[in-house]
């Protein structure tokens, strides 16, 4: 499926300034935009909220040919609970490395070259000691499930991902749409998917005409369908067409028409500074504080 493409994976975030410094200062990303929304999304891009909430994409190319963070955060809650469902990305930087000795950024060396660092909320990132290559340096998502055999089915039969690599001892499997694309790798727990409340998605891009298509074919293998086809807004902006699946142990999934989608994804050039003014106009800890209360605790 040589049309398909992996886009982004949706991170919850409780503190919008120290992820900010993570993403930007240690790993070297770009803002490459960012929105503010006053009400939940209707595909539940942020979860199940319907207040305030924002959306920042950083990646470190554009998004037609990088694989980026999606950085949601909701102005009213503070911190998720992490499950054992997201186990890392790998993105290869010695920048990004040196970044986090200088800064003093935690780093734990696991691997000839490889470094495990997380980002503010736990989520982990395994970090490879090498110059970065000239395209994407994401190399891999990795998520765990219950039954390797079965989600393998389900991604590479069904959604149409490519086996790059199988490795029984690890009790993992690569694949992606693509060489040069960022891969997704499946590790078996052994045990059930715990997604807690910080669970994530992972969006990938069709042409717009396999959407109807997709949706159909889950509905004949009686697979889960969250959100059936539907547009989403963005204030000023191109209105896109998605469809939000989940897989056998319910990581959620989302296939969003590409020609609309490079639109809507193209690079803001005020991103950062639309990221900082809204930081710097977020007084929502600060009203927490005064009334001597907590954010919430999703």
């Amino acid at each position: 499926m040589a049309l398909r493409r992996a886009l982004h994976f949706v991170f919850k975030v409780g503190d919008r300034t120290k992820t900010a410094t993570f993403y930007r200062d240690v790993l070297g990303m770009k803002v490459l935009r960012h929105e503010e929304f006053e009400e939940g999304c209707k595909a539940t891009c942020n979860g199940p909220y319907d207040g305030k909430w924002s959306k920042t994409m950083v990646g470190f190319g554009p998004e037609d040919d990088h694989f980026v963070a999606e950085l949601t955060y909701n102005y009213g809650v503070g911190e998720y609970q992490l499950g054992n469902d997201f186990l890392g990305l790998t993105l290869q930087s010695s920048q990004a490395v040196s970044n986090a000795k200088r800064l003093g950024w935690p780093l734990t060396e696991v691997g000839e070259a490889l470094y495990l660092t997380q980002a503010p909320g736990g989520y982990p990132f395994y970090l490879v000691d090498k110059e970065q290559p000239p395209n994407d340096p994401v190399q891999k998502v990795c998520l765990g499930v219950s039954d390797l055999q079965r989600s393998t089915h389900y991604w590479t039969t069904l959604l149409g991902m490519k086996v790059v690599e199988k490795n029984e001892d690890k009790k993992t499997v690569l694949m992606g749409f693509g060489d040069t694309q960022c891969k997704l790798e499946l590790h078996d727990i052994s045990g059930t998917v715990d997604h807690g409340t910080a669970f994530g998605r992972i969006a990938f891009s069709c042409p717009r005409e396999q959407l109807p298509d997709l949706e159909a074919l889950m509905k004949k293998e009686n697979q889960k369908i969250l959100t059936p086809l539907v547009s989403l807004d963005t204030p000023g902006k191109a209105t896109v067409e998605v469809v939000i699946l989940a897989d056998p142990d319910n990581h959620e999934i989302c296939f969003v028409g590409d020609e609309a989608f490079r639109q809507l994804s193209m690079m803001d050039p005020r991103g950062n500074e639309l990221l900082d003014k809204a930081m710097e106009e977020d007084k929502s800890a600060e009203w927490f504080a005064k009334h001597n209360r907590r954010k919430a605790a999703a």
